[in-house]
């Protein structure tokens, strides 16, 4: 059987992945990521650090494993926290979760795991890995989670070929109540401990006071957009049809009025309904856009606004990821797939069309909130196919 070193996080989805490994007859080495140290920003009674390493720590004891814990804080802030600061500073929303999988999970841990003369790396993700040969080749397939509800493929949407081969889901075919069944049987510490939320391996943060770490707070207008403004697109006259149902809005002051004022625009995000602190409005408010540039962010009234939805979105060449590069779209070449652009979003139909300028995703059907800077994730029968970063 494999050498398999579990990222054992404290929770019950990696301490039954570990029972199962074990009972499969593999050698398990379970390893604790400390990501984290400024716990300024962090709420501790949401997601306490030191109570999930203990937890892991008799988790790892019951089942007789040995027990690490690594510390890949400089990495961590190096890819995903100054990321993130970047990323909001220039307006969009970034998803840590989706980069700490490619960057931290699946790399740095990875390449420990190996150094330690591991086969595989296994999580507690609701996702399952199936091979498939093609051409003598053998292609990894990433498959949606058994329990659709706590599916969790969407966040490995960046992983490629090399990271699937050396990764294994244990409990991918389970639905949650079955696992804490399992924990409760094997007699696990973490059997009824609720689910962590919040940032990977940080826990539930305040993101005000996390982002003004580097991003000061600076007073701007909030203005209101009607539903009946005619909002234009960014677009010129040589724009092909393709480019124009795709291309974003553009916003100015002028469109509108101004509602109240915020402490900085690059603390929202487009969709966003909560925090704008503006009341006496028939319907609530919500972001439209977001423009740190000059300090503005838009809003419009209802989840209806006309503003609030888009035809499809655009991803740039460097930004468009193949987990199935055998699937690979060629220039100027379209298919139909399933898509979300957000986690546990329900999928919907788009189809795909390959550019020299990039990949352009057309809707069937209008979607609200596409939000710069998140994860569009495409499907076919519950496999993830591919991903790339939303530019606009």
């Amino acid at each position: 059987m494999a050498k398999v070193v579990i990222g054992l996080s404290g929770g019950v989805d990696s301490s039954v992945a570990a029972h199962l490994l074990q009972q499969q007859g593999h050698e398990v080495i379970a390893l604790f990521m400390r990501n984290w140290h400024d716990e300024e920003v962090t709420l501790h009674d949401e997601c306490p650090w030191i109570e999930d390493s203990n937890d892991a720590l008799l988790v790892a004891e019951k089942l007789g494993i040995p027990f690490q814990v690594i510390d890949f804080s400089t990495e961590y802030k190096q890819r995903i926290v100054d990321y993130m600061f970047a990323e909001y500073q220039a307006g969009r929303t970034p998803n840590p979760d989706v980069l700490c999988n490619r960057e931290i999970k699946f790399d740095s841990f990875l390449k420990t795991a190996l150094s330690l003369g591991a086969d595989f790396v296994a999580t507690g993700h609701y996702c399952q890995r199936e091979t498939l040969e093609v051409n003598g080749t053998t292609n990894y397939r990433l498959l949606a989670g058994a329990d659709i509800n706590k599916d969790q493929s969407y966040f490995l949407c960046q992983l490629n070929q090399a990271q699937l081969a050396k990764a294994l889901f244990p409990i991918g075919h389970l639905q949650k109540s079955e696992v804490r069944k399992i924990a409760e049987e094997q007699g696990l510490v973490t059997a009824n401990k609720k689910d962590s939320q919040g940032l990977c391996f940080i826990g539930k943060v305040s993101l005000p006071t996390f982002l003004q770490q580097q991003l000061k707070p600076k007073q701007g207008s909030i203005i209101e957009i009607d539903a009946g403004t005619q909002v234009s697109t960014l677009i010129d006259e040589e724009s092909s049809t393709l480019e124009k149902s795709v291309a974003p809005y553009v916003f100015n002051p002028t469109m509108g009025r101004e509602l109240a004022k915020h402490q900085g625009a690059h603390y929202f995000t487009v969709g966003q309904r909560k925090g704008l602190a503006v009341g006496g409005t028939p319907k609530p408010l919500f972001v439209l856009a977001t423009d740190t540039t000059n300090n503005i962010i838009y809003t419009g009234q209802g989840d209806d606004h006309p503003a609030l939805s888009k035809k499809g979105l655009f991803i740039e060449p460097k930004d468009v990821h193949w987990v199935r590069p055998d699937l690979a779209l060629k220039n100027e070449e379209s298919r139909e797939y399933e898509l979300r652009i957000r986690y546990r979003q329900k999928l919907f139909k788009a189809t795909l069309h390959q550019s020299s300028k990039g990949l352009y995703v057309v809707f069937n059907e209008k979607q609200t909130a596409v939000s710069p800077g998140q994860f569009a994730a495409w499907y076919h029968n519950n496999e993830l196919i591919g991903s790339g970063v939303i530019a606009y």
